[in-house]
Order: C-alpha cells, then sequence, then structure tokens
C-alpha cells in the first residue's frame, strides 16, 4: 500500500470488527516508548479554562485536561501524513481524580474526521493509577497506519461527567535493531580494509 492511498491500513477489514476488546498494560514511565504526539495537530472536545491540551501534553502528571461538556469526551490527534502508530499511553490517577477518572475508552482510527471507526475498546479497572500503554496492533501487523487518531471517554468512574486526563503519548513502531557493531566501517577498520586491498 502506498504512502499515497488515502485509506487507512488496518481499517476496513474483516477481522478488524471482533477486535473489540481490551489490551491495555500497565508500564513505568522510564518504559515508556519514543512519543511523537509533537508532529500531529491535537483538538479535544471541550475544555476548562486553564486545563486544555498544553496540561494534557505537559510532561508532569501533576497537571491534566479537564473536559468542559457532555460525553463522550474527545481527544483527536491529526497528522499531515499517513503516520504508523504501533500504541499510545494514557496517565490516569483514581486516587485523586475520583470520579472523574476514565472508565471506558472507545479508540477510533480513519483518514479523516468523516470515515472515524471504532477499532478498540478499554475498559480501565476502578482503582487505576500511573501510565496505561495502549497497542493499535492489527491481527497481522504490530502498528497501523493512519491519518486521525481518536480517543474518546464515553464513561467515567462513579458515573462522573467530567474528565480528568493527566497525559496522552503516542508511539511509533519499535526502530528497527542498529546494526551490528561488527559491521561499521570505522576509521580503524577503513584503514586496515585500504591496507588488505593495495
Amino acid at each position: 500500500m502506498s504512502d499515497e492511498d488515502e485509506s487507512v491500513e488496518g481499517v476496513g477489514e474483516e477481522e478488524e470488527e471482533e477486535e473489540m476488546s481490551e489490551d491495555c498494560q500497565y508500564m513505568d514511565e522510564g518504559d515508556l516508548p519514543r512519543d511523537i504526539g509533537d508532529s500531529g495537530v491535537w483538538t479535544l472536545s471541550s475544555c476548562k479554562a486553564g486545563f486544555g491540551i498544553q496540561q494534557l501534553r505537559d510532561p508532569s502528571t501533576t497537571i491534566y485536561w479537564q473536559s468542559d461538556g457532555p460525553q463522550p469526551h474527545l481527544v483527536t490527534i491529526e497528522f499531515l501524513q499517513r503516520t504508523a502508530l504501533a500504541s499510545f499511553s494514557i496517565y490516569v490517577d483514581s486516587t485523586l481524580d475520583e470520579s472523574y477518572t476514565p472508565k471506558t475508552l472507545s479508540v477510533r482510527v480513519g483518514s479523516h474526521h468523516h470515515d472515524l471507526r471504532e477499532v478498540k475498546v478499554v475498559n480501565l479497572q476502578a482503582a487505576v493509577q500511573g501510565w496505561r500503554n495502549i497497542t493499535l496492533a492489527t491481527p497481522t501487523k504490530g502498528y497501523r497506519k493512519v491519518f486521525v487518531l481518536q480517543v474518546a471517554i464515553i464513561a467515567n468512574h462513579q458515573n462522573g461527567r467530567d474528565t480528568h486526563l493527566r497525559a496522552l503519548r503516542v508511539h511509533p513502531p519499535e526502530q528497527d535493531k542498529p546494526i551490528n557493531q561488527g559491521s561499521i566501517l570505522n576509521t580503524s577498520n577503513f584503514m586496515d580494509f585500504s591496507s588488505t586491498i593495495r
């Protein structure tokens, strides 16, 4: 599939209809994959003044995005080109946020706002604190190529109305393994190589 193809890889395949199960892992902050969120354009369905995108993207998890409107609460990330995404991570804290804590997430991907499809539903435990990494892998690949990723918070714990999300990070597939150090042509082995062909 070429980059010029406007379709989204991993969406529209028959087997995707059954991919509506929780796939959420605990993760320490130091183990989080590389974040490429800055390469996208972020929008929120609503926010309380002073609790918006800047707070959601801040490295500190002591501040947060707070919605200010009806559910579902949406975080939408649009990329300028079709981008491979392996997973995303969120930081939640039910001890601090109580009824503002997200309970059920609907994960949607597409080429634009008008063709978004739900590919995963994630249910978070009632007592949740820390990073949760949610895979975007398809049945055949460890990633999806998308123009738009949308995370919809469709329910909170304790039937809360508005939500707190303390961080959201977006991760590409793992990089290819580094080249074997023995195969790298550095100054020393280049001189050895040169002397053998004279």
